[in-house]
């Protein structure tokens, strides 16, 4: 479910708190949504945010969307008072006002729904008999009343009570409740069979909300759809947080494409040259096609697959005693075992960094050679040279010297920074980090020794 990634991956969290729901439902019914694994309900998720953005678009529909959206910031999630209707448990008149209310909501949600001609692609079922019986008096209003014509006791009743004493006042308002319990007791009983309907209203009523927060992200962050094809690859790819971070920073940010072929692929490039956002990137991507949202992508073609797992950053959790490096290989014997029945997308961020070089080397070269032959996607960065693998490489341009013109500073050196993505036949790793340090003004005994050290 989308709630169990969104506590793994901040970019996912990002996207969740980006989206404007109407209601709690509908942030509700997000939080609920599958994991998608089967082409035709991937697509058709795609094509039903597409068809609501669309219509939302179209000025002609501007009044139906107004009350579409009307309607569902009145929407309250009453799921729990429909399970307890439909176990037979007696309502209370606040709970009856609920499902009145909900029935009132979805009638005038299906007839916005068929003026913008969408009630095929978001068919609410039709509940109309169950505001007829909680609205006797057609009054058509969503308020719930027990009216006089529920109980012909009750008119004479409330008539006796606007001109009694005090004392009389407490025998007619006991009559008066007894008779109200009846009363409720009876419409729980004839709603009772409508509880499913109205669940299933309700449950539909929330996906109309999430599938229009969708449209409406989608529409502000300018995302796209995934097309049919049988390669994997991303054109134009994005971080939305990045993005939104570095224009209000006014920053540059530069989209990526990358191809993201079955087995594996290195990735090496200097430090900052934003291998770790990458991968962050590629999984959301991932994480956000398999959940049925529109993607932050110029194009591309996805294939699905059994889970995204990572592998970024410290991992170090003091709660279990694990260091950085236990809990990365704890993480990765896990990748290993699963990859052998499962198709995974892995995303892997400088395996064993923090071993001694020699056996850390060895540990990466083991991990590719294994997962190079399991039916899965995984992306490695690393910085070490000479693996000796036959995997794919690629190579991050990274920083270009000649497009320096001014003072280089840690503020500003994301301007001098080529993200794009490169095919690397050497089994090198940039070697960029002494340059950078002494463009940035580092102490200079530290790279005049750090340098002496290198040549030998």
């Amino acid at each position: 479910m989308f709630k169990d990634k969104i506590k793994e991956v901040p970019g996912l969290m990002f996207v969740a708190d980006s989206m404007e729901f109407m209601s709690s439902a509908g942030r509700r019914r997000m939080l609920e949504q599958q994991w998608l694994t089967n082409y035709d309900d991937l697509y058709r998720e795609q094509a039903l945010v597409k068809a609501i953005e669309l219509a939302m678009l179209d000025s002609e529909n501007s009044k139906d969307v107004n009350i579409l959206r009307h309607q569902l910031m009145q929407l309250h999630d009453i799921r729990s008072t429909l399970i307890s209707l439909k176990n037979h448990v007696i309502l209370d008149e606040v709970e009856l006002f609920e499902i009145k209310n909900l029935a009132y909501l979805c009638n005038n949600s299906r007839q916005a729904l068929a003026n913008m001609l969408l009630s095929e692609k978001f068919p609410i079922p039709d509940i109309s008999a169950v505001f007829q019986l909680l609205d006797p008096d057609s009054t058509g209003v969503p308020n719930f009343y027990i009216y006089d014509s529920y109980d012909s006791r009750l008119a004479p009743l409330r008539g006796q009570m606007k001109s009694a004493n005090e004392e009389k006042m407490g025998l007619l308002l006991s009559q008066q409740n007894e008779i109200q319990q009846q009363v409720i007791i009876s419409l729980c009983e004839q709603l009772h069979p409508y509880s499913e309907i109205l669940i299933s209203s309700l449950e539909q009523m929330a996906y109309i909300d999430f599938t229009m927060a969708r449209a409406v992200l989608s529409q502000s962050w300018h995302l796209q759809n995934p097309i049919d094809g049988a390669n994997s690859y991303i054109r134009g790819l994005f971080n939305p947080r990045l993005k939104q971070h570095n224009e209000k920073s006014g920053l540059r940010y530069q989209p990526v494409d990358i191809e993201i072929p079955q087995g594996v692929t290195m990735i090496t490039g200097a430090n900052m040259a934003g291998k770790t956002v990458l991968l962050k990137s590629v999984g959301l991507v991932q994480l956000m096609f398999q959940f049925g949202f529109p993607l932050p992508v110029e194009c591309c073609c996805l294939q699905p697959v059994d889970d995204v797992v990572f592998s970024i950053g410290d991992e170090q959790n003091e709660m279990n005693g694990l260091s950085s490096f236990a809990s990365e290989i704890t993480r990765i014997s896990e990748v290993l075992y699963r990859s052998q029945k499962e198709r995974l997308l892995v995303l892997i961020d400088e395996p064993a960094r923090t071993t001694n070089p020699i056996e850390g080397k060895a540990l990466v070269q083991a991990l590719a050679s294994i997962m190079d032959s399991r039916h899965s996607i995984t992306l490695i960065t690393t910085h070490y040279s000479q693996l000796g693998l036959q995997c794919r490489r690629l190579r991050v341009k990274g920083f270009v010297e000649s497009m320096v013109n001014v003072p280089l500073s840690a503020q500003n050196i994301n301007s001098f920074i080529d993200y794009s993505l490169i095919e690397d036949d050497s089994d090198e790793v940039p070697h960029e980090a002494l340059r950078i340090a002494e463009m940035l003004s580092c102490h200079p005994d530290l790279i005049s020794l750090a340098r002496n050290y290198l040549n030998k």
